[in-house]
Parts: structure tokens; C-alpha cells; sequence
């Protein structure tokens, strides 16, 4: 597991609003939100970028898609639409540098950039 904020998070060092868990994931708040719903989806094994993901790793990822999908569902805006994002390295925006993938919806979302 990654030394991390989100290495703290998944070992109850820090404290965050936890939304989703199972033995491979843990969803929690953003703590600065983009949309009114901004959900993090976090492997619990330690894989820092999306380069780093090895073909042993796609049933993992695929999890972390069907559970911000399930969650959207069971939020109740699924049908109304969501975005998923996973970014990489730091060109690409990602700052915690542990595979995670944002869930924003709740409103309606605008292009990038």
C-alpha cells in the first residue's frame, strides 16, 4: 500500500467521507470538489500511474469502473450522466500519485479545458 494520502486514507491514518469499500477499492469525497458530486475510486494495491498498470491489473480496473457506476446508479444520476477521469502524471493533472479515478456528476458537466 502507498505511503500516500491516499495510502493514509486506506489505513484509517486520516480520517475522509467514505463512501464506497471493498477488499480491492475504497471511494471517498474529493475534499475540493469539481462538480457537486466528485467521488474518488482507489485500488488498495499500490499502483502510482496509469503506466505503471500490467495486464494482471485489468480486472482491477474494470472494478474501479463498475463501482463508480454502481454508486452513480445507487445516487440516483446515473441516467442523467457522469464523467469518469483518470489522470497521468503530472502534464495530465494527476497530483497523489496513486492510480485513482474521479467520478463527477450531479449537474451538468462542461467540456475541458
Amino acid at each position: 500500500m502507498s505511503d500516500t494520502i491516499f495510502g493514509k486514507i486506506i489505513r484509517r491514518e486520516i480520517p475522509a467521507d467514505i463512501v464506497y469499500e471493498d477488499d480491492d477499492l475504497i471511494a471517498f469525497k474529493d475534499i475540493s470538489p469539481q462538480a457537486p458530486v466528485h467521488v474518488l475510486f482507489v485500488p488498495k494495491a499500490t499502483i502510482a500511474t496509469l503506466n505503471d498498470l500490467t495486464p494482471g491489473h485489468a480486472e482491477l480496473v474494470g472494478k474501479l469502473f463498475l463501482a463508480a457506476a454502481k454508486y452513480a446508479k445507487a445516487q440516483g444520476f446515473a441516467d442523467d450522466g457522469y464523467r469518469c477521469v483518470i489522470n497521468c502524471n503530472r502534464h495530465g493533472g494527476q497530483t497523489v500519485f496513486q492510480l485513482h479515478l474521479h467520478l463527477l456528476g450531479g449537474a451538468p458537466l462542461h467540456g475541458f479545458g
